[in-house]
């Protein structure tokens, strides 16, 4: 009996130094981007990994200014009901729980502990097996759900502990890539700024040539927009910077960059995309700056911008500015052209 108890003994201190050894690593692989939306699809793996679970998901914060938590498109194994709003507001009372008490729940736990849900109501349209916050520097910064283990078993007391150690190591690294887009982020458009712009282009030329793909640059402008400024006043001037930013940022994808350049123009890199696509890209945003109608107080205003793109040649791009003034060239061409347009230089 003694030595079936020793043998049990030293088979837990052997699995607790490799679960060790396994959040070394995880908070290496987790540290070693600052890409966002690289890293909810790291942590959604190794959460599904290491709990050996099918169904994973996700709450985080959009942007710096957020105030409700939204279920990242990245969710893995759970049926969404269409049309139904899974954002969770960041004052609602599961999240105060989980907060000052902080360990792994289940929906049950917590309506037994406040009466109702506590705000987590849509969740269970999902009918998760376990809710594990995200925490970090006493605030709660996201929310993991999971579904039942693969074996069908529970969530036993060790699995929690270990899974929280993970929950905290994933809430430094979101917190870190938060810090780090507060940095390269414009405040008023929400867009990247200038010099990240410039230094992530870089990189993806050196891609481009290894990897034998195309990357194409935009560079637009807002038509006139001095007379917003002198006519409606600045008020109105930053409401059309933020409207046209916010049409960039809903018509491109992940992977693309769209950056304040400066003043009121901005620039948009597409990774993997020819000069036909960029074009198109550049023509869906203008004609849909050109549709939306901006409403200043007691006015409507119609907004137009001009568009140029470039793609990158290694021949002539010795670096990243020598592409973006082309892209700037071809903009140059649409406002002589009478503005409102997309030209490409060829």
């Amino acid at each position: 009996m003694a030595e079936q108890q020793k043998e049990n003994y030293q088979e837990e201190l052997e699995k607790q130094i490799f679960d060790l050894k396994q959040l070394l690593e995880i908070s290496k692989s987790l540290n070693s981007t600052l890409d966002y939306h690289i890293l909810i699809d790291s942590i959604l793996y190794t959460i599904m990994g290491q709990m050996k679970v099918l169904k994973a998901a996700l709450y985080a914060k959009k942007g710096i200014d957020s105030t409700c938590f939204s279920l990242h498109r990245n969710y893995k194994g759970f049926e969404l009901v269409q049309g139904l709003d899974y954002s969770l507001p960041e004052d609602i009372p599961a999240i105060k729980l989980f907060s000052k008490d902080y360990h792994c729940y289940t929906l049950q736990e917590v309506k037994n502990i406040l009466g109702n849900y506590g705000g987590l109501d849509v969740l269970v349209t999902l009918n998760p097996s376990l809710l594990v916050p995200l925490k970090t520097k006493g605030v709660i910064n996201g929310l993991i759900i999971l579904g039942d283990q693969i074996l069908g078993t529970e969530f036993t007391a060790y699995e929690k502990e270990y899974i929280i150690n993970i929950a905290t190591l994933a809430a430094i690294a979101i917190n870190n890539a938060f810090l780090f887009e507060m940095t390269t982020t414009d405040m008023m458009t929400k867009l990247r700024l200038k010099h990240y712009f410039y230094t992530v282009l870089m990189e993806k030329m050196e891609q481009s040539v290894l990897n034998n793909q195309p990357l194409c640059v935009i560079m637009t402008d807002i038509d006139n927009f001095k007379h917003f400024n002198d006519t409606y006043g600045h008020n109105c001037g930053d409401l059309v910077l933020k409207e046209v930013a916010q049409i960039i940022q809903q018509l491109i994808r992940p992977t693309d960059i769209a950056a304040r350049y400066g003043g009121e123009e901005f620039c948009i890199m597409l990774p993997n995309t020819t000069p036909k696509q960029a074009k198109l890209i550049a023509e869906r945003i203008r004609s849909k700056v050109e549709s939306t109608v901006t409403e200043y107080e007691n006015f409507k205003l119609s907004v137009t911008i001009s568009l140029g793109v470039a793609c990158y040649d290694q021949n002539l791009d010795i670096s990243a500015k020598y592409l973006i003034d082309r892209a700037d060239k071809a903009l140059y061409r649409s406002k002589q052209e009478g503005k409102n347009r997309v030209s490409v230089w060829e």
